[in-house]
């Protein structure tokens, strides 16, 4: 995983040229943009048990199949392994959030989770609706728009990073697809 900077530098480095120009100014509006990225990242994680089991409630709410007997969140193990995974997921993206990068989302979460969602039964849609609840959950708090939960935060238009925070719960969706 490179974080904003290391991107930069090994992109520099591989063409033997010094940082500037556009790299450069792409460094200095990370750099302007990193409380608003702190904030958004810390607002997700200390908020992050709620968006999981609200995603996870919304989920069975539009399927109470899965907790009826064989389904796939019956049983107190099976609900506390699918709560598990929606925090799991939700941690990478905002590891990913946090660094401005999606590679450790993709290397660390997203390799391999399909098969082994097929491999455990897991159904897809739910999974997928799960991590969309969680999407407009994580946007709600990264614009402080959340009803009840508002924090202060560094002035500034969010629109960026919850569009960022959208992308990477997207390559979930994709992923499990």
């Amino acid at each position: 995983m490179l974080d904003g900077f290391s991107k930069v530098v090994v992109n520099a480095d591989a063409k033997a040229a010094y940082v500037s120009g556009s790299d450069l100014q792409a460094l200095k509006t990370f750099i302007n943009d990193g409380n608003k990225r702190l904030d958004a990242v810390n607002s997700i994680v200390s908020n992050s048990s709620c968006i999981v089991s609200d995603a996870v409630s919304g989920m069975i709410c539009e399927n109470p199949g899965l907790i009826t007997p064989g389904g796939n969140c019956y049983t107190n193990r099976r609900m506390a392994a699918c709560l598990r995974d929606g925090e799991i997921i939700l941690r990478y993206v905002s590891y990913a959030l946090l660094a401005g990068d999606a590679s450790v989302l993709e290397d660390r979460c997203l390799n391999g989770l399909k098969e082994t969602y097929i491999a455990l039964g897991v159904p897809t849609n739910s999974s997928v609706r799960s991590v969309t609840i969680m999407k407009a959950a994580a946007v709600c708090f990264v614009n402080n728009t959340a009803p009840q939960r508002k924090v202060e935060i560094a002035e500034g238009d969010c629109c960026a990073l919850a569009s960022e925070v959208c992308s990477y719960c997207d390559r979930v969706i994709a992923a499990i697809s």
